[in-house]
């Protein structure tokens, strides 16, 4: 068996959470219950306006075991870690839950060999990704490897959903453990839980295929005369799009007048 490749990935940094009430602080504001996290485990999560849109993605990563204390590692967007600090903090209130800034690096070990390792926490939202390990490595790949693996997967990623442009439905995160609809509470839990129960998604982010480079982010996906979605990131002959449903079933698309067509991933439910 091959040995996995293990991909520093720069575009995320790290937020330690601890102190008596970092659980119920968090479980307050995340679309994923972290009352149960367990030393070693990996949640996949979303931080929400209080109307519902996705603001923010994270992980959340039980401390390790053998490592003195409770508490747990936000693995965030770097771009975004003084924002989502920012808003963390507004909403602590009286919660006693102390929020750092870690210099600790996340990689990602995908693509074969022993993915049980000391230290490697399974990857929630698809077995295929892999899993994500926190602290000092040797990278074997940079993380255009690892993008192009989750795009090869059609797993949207932030890039895709920017910030307040997005339902978490929208990208998937309730088909990719993303969302606990049974945990109670959290910001934006009412139009989260009201698009889920009605059954009424009519967008998703998709993988669509094509000949040649990537159309521009933002470009229109037609079904004949009809705007069907638009594209969002990608590379050579392959990129994400956010679709309406009720357009692309049998359907001819285009982008820019190229042929485009849909590319279900074998994850997605067939109804």
């Amino acid at each position: 068996m091959s040995a996995p490749t293990i991909a520093h990935l720069a575009s995320r940094a790290v937020i330690t959470v601890s102190g008596p009430d970092w659980r119920s602080f968090l479980q307050g504001l995340l679309t994923q219950d972290v009352e149960t996290l367990a030393p070693g485990d990996l949640r996949f999560a979303g931080l929400l306006t209080p109307q519902g849109k996705l603001l923010y993605d994270l992980f959340v990563a039980g401390t390790p075991k053998g490592v003195e204390g409770d508490g747990a590692l936000l693995d965030v967007a770097a771009e975004h870690r003084a924002a989502i600090l920012t808003r963390l903090t507004m909403y602590r209130l009286r919660a006693k839950a102390e929020l750092m800034a870690s210099d600790t690096p996340v990689f990602a070990v995908f693509g074969g060999g022993d993915l049980a390792g000391e230290g490697l926490y399974a990857d929630p939202r698809l077995p295929a990704l892999g899993a994500r390990a926190y602290g000092a490595r040797a990278a074997t790949a940079d993380e255009d490897a690892y993008e192009a693996h989750r795009l090869a997967l059609g797993v949207p990623g932030p890039a895709d959903w920017g910030s307040e442009t997005t339902y978490p439905i929208e990208a998937d995160f309730d088909l990719l453990a993303g969302i606990d609809f049974k945990k109670g509470c959290f910001v934006g839990q009412e139009t989260t839980s009201r698009m889920k129960r009605r059954g009424t998604i009519k967008t998703r982010m998709l993988p669509i295929v094509f000949e040649g480079p990537p159309p521009a982010f933002g470009a229109e996906v037609l079904a004949g005369t009809l705007r069907a979605g638009e594209v969002l990131s990608g590379r050579d002959g392959r990129a994400m799009a956010l679709l309406r449903l009720d357009r692309i079933e049998g359907a001819a698309l285009t982008v820019d007048g190229r042929a485009v067509r849909v590319e279900p991933p074998d994850w997605l439910p067939k109804t």
